[in-house]
């Protein structure tokens, strides 16, 4: 059995490029938090991050935005877990160098 609650999950662009490296720092399963370690090409999804995070904020208002914004997310970006097999459903966030 995969300790989720360490290693290093990678996030992916679809085309299978490497986006970042999320090094698990803690967490309470199912959740965990990581620092992201960023490659090459993380530059082009962080709007998508950023404005998840400011209708996040509003969630209560305005669900219907969140989602839309959050399904941007989902279809430009894949996670791995540490032992490379691809998460089928997650729910990530991500602000500066820090993901949960």
């Amino acid at each position: 059995m995969v300790d989720h609650h360490s290693g290093t999950w990678t996030l992916h662009q679809r085309d299978g490029r490497v986006l970042a490296d999320l090094v698990v720092t803690g967490g309470d399963f199912p959740w965990l938090n990581a620092r992201v370690d960023p490659r090459e090409g993380l530059a082009e999804v962080r709007p998508l991050f950023a404005e998840e995070l400011r209708l996040l904020d509003g969630i209560d208002e305005d669900v219907e935005s969140w989602e839309r914004a959050y399904e941007a997310i989902r279809n430009a970006v894949t996670l791995r877990h540490p032992e490379g097999r691809q998460v089928p459903e997650f729910l990530l966030h991500i602000d500066g160098n820090e993901a949960w």
